[in-house]
């Protein structure tokens, strides 16, 4: 019956520090830089949407040079 104890408190501890630990990279800190990532999308959807069809136009006018 100890050794279960133990068990218990040694992965109690792991789940406690595991949640008050401030390493890496935290959700909010993820989420703001999608949202970051979304809104510049946002603004340069029609500059994105012209270099995207130059580029693939390129590519389907020069596919079959390749050799």
């Amino acid at each position: 019956m100890a050794a279960l104890k133990n068990i218990y408190t040694y992965f109690r501890n792991r789940v406690y520090m595991a949640a008050v630990s401030e390493d890496g990279m935290g959700v909010v800190e993820v989420i703001l830089i999608i949202v970051v990532l979304i809104g510049l999308v946002i603004i340069f959807q029609t500059n994105i949407k012209s270099v995207v069809s130059t580029i693939f136009s390129t590519i389907e006018n020069n596919a079959g040079k390749i050799r």
